[in-house]
C-alpha cells in the first residue's frame, strides 16, 4: 500500500497525492487527442498495468488466498486509506463471472447525472487487479454507472 509517510513519498513537499481536477484535465486531453475510443483504450490498459502492479505489490500475485483476502487488501491499496482510486463495496463471483461494486470512483467524480462518461482508468486497475491474483484472463465491461442511476459504478469480468 501506497503510504503519505515523508520517507516513502514520492515528492519531498507535495507527498503522493494529487488532485482529481488534473487526472480529469488529463483524461479530457487524451480525449481531445487521441478521440474518445483511443483515450478510452489506452487509459483501460494504462489501469490493467496499475492494478497489475498493486497485486504484485501486495504480494498476491497469483495467489490461492481466498478472494476476501486479497480483495481485502487492494480495496485498502486504492480505497480510503490508500491511493483514493475508489471504493471496492463488494465482490460478487458468479460462475466465470466476478462482478465489482464500486463507488466513488475517480471517473466518475464531477461528472453530471446522465452523463456517459465510462470508466476507463479504474476498469482497468480493477481488471487488471483480478488478473494478477487469479492467474487467468478476463474481459472487462462496465455494466451499471452511478451516473445512470445505479447506486455503484459495476464492473464484470467475464473469464476468456
Amino acid at each position: 500500500m501506497e503510504s503519505e509517510n515523508k520517507e516513502e513519498s514520492l515528492r519531498k513537499n507535495l507527498g503522493n497525492f494529487s488532485s482529481i481536477i488534473c487526472l480529469k484535465a488529463l483524461i479530457v486531453g487524451l480525449e481531445d487527442v487521441l478521440g474518445e475510443k483511443g483515450a478510452r483504450a489506452n487509459l483501460v490498459l494504462a489501469g490493467r498495468h496499475r492494478g497489475r502492479d498493486i497485486v504484485k505489490s501486495l504480494g498476491y500475485s497469483k495467489t490461492d488466498s481466498p478472494l476476501e483476502e486479497w480483495t481485502s487488501a487492494v480495496k485498502a491499496a486504492i480505497g480510503e486509506t490508500g491511493t483514493r482510486l475508489c471504493e471496492i463495496d463488494k465482490v460478487e463471483p458468479d460462475g466465470e463471472t466476478i462482478r465489482i461494486y464500486l463507488s466513488e470512483t475517480v471517473c466518475s467524480s464531477g461528472e453530471e447525472v446522465g452523463s456517459s462518461r465510462q470508466l476507463t482508468f479504474t476498469l482497468g486497475a480493477i481488471w487488471g487487479a483480478v488478473e494478477e491474483a487469479l492467474d487467468k484472463k478476463f474481459i472487462g465491461k462496465q455494466t451499471g454507472s452511478i451516473l445512470r442511476g445505479q447506486d455503484y459504478d459495476i464492473v464484470e469480468l467475464q473469464e476468456r
